[in-house]
């Protein structure tokens, strides 16, 4: 599942793969400077969630003190 991701990415020109003729084998992966300016896109979605999941918490915590 991972590898068909990356090689998605790759695929969509969001990252470069560099395989290093080792043993055992190595391969990174760098964003492109295309994939890059998701950055900030990216950022704001994972703040959303964070505050998300600590209202649902909140939210949760409150039930049960209402429950008890």
């Amino acid at each position: 599942m991972l590898t068909r991701s990356l090689q998605d990415l790759e695929e969509y020109g969001l990252v470069i793969r560099i395989q290093h003729s080792v043993i055992p084998p190595h391969v990174e992966y760098f964003l492109t400077e295309h994939s890059k300016n998701l950055i900030p896109i990216m950022t704001l979605i994972s703040e959303w969630g964070k505050d998300q999941m600590s209202r649902e918490k909140n939210e949760l915590f409150h039930y049960k003190d209402k429950k008890e």
